[in-house]
């Protein structure tokens, strides 16, 4: 596999001038070659904007997107036919840890296969999916799956 490079342009525009309470947290992002800027901010209680995601939430978003493309990949290639993927993905920052980080990020992964799809198989392939992850295998917390298997 040949090395693949990501590279995102963020900008931030305001003043500090008024100290710690007194500046937006509020900032763009773009990752070519996408072109539709994210509005982000700080979490709530460090003063960010409530309505914009926040590093945080695109830590715990970005486990979960790859789980399920890892997941969708490996089904796909094993001949499964999967109907439809669900995650309730969770983390909470632990003010404890030192340095202060995200804790384990915790994956609800509910997947919807075609009648008569062997459940072990599914399974397997989630813990595949995991292992082959490569956001889970980039972050220093755990990132922990659940999975559920469902038929229509």
């Amino acid at each position: 596999m040949s090395a693949h490079a990501y590279h995102v342009r963020l900008h931030w525009d305001g003043s500090t001038a008024a100290g710690v309470r007194g500046y937006s947290r509020d900032h763009t992002a773009v990752a070519p070659p996408a072109t539709t800027p994210i509005g982000l901010s700080a979490d709530p209680a460090f003063r960010g904007d409530p309505g914009r995601l926040n590093p945080e939430q695109l830590v715990v978003m970005a486990a979960s997107s790859c789980q399920m493309l890892s997941f969708l990949g490996a089904a796909a290639r094993a001949g499964v036919d999967v109907l439809a993927y669900d995650d309730e993905a969770a983390s909470r920052l632990d003010p404890t840890a030192r340095p202060t980080r995200l804790a384990a990020i915790r994956l609800r992964v509910t997947v919807k296969v075609a009648p008569g799809t062997d459940e072990t198989t599914v399974q397997e392939l989630a813990v595949q999916a995991h292992r082959e992850c490569y956001v889970a295998n980039s972050l220093s917390v755990p990132v922990e799956v659940t999975t559920t298997v469902a038929t229509s």
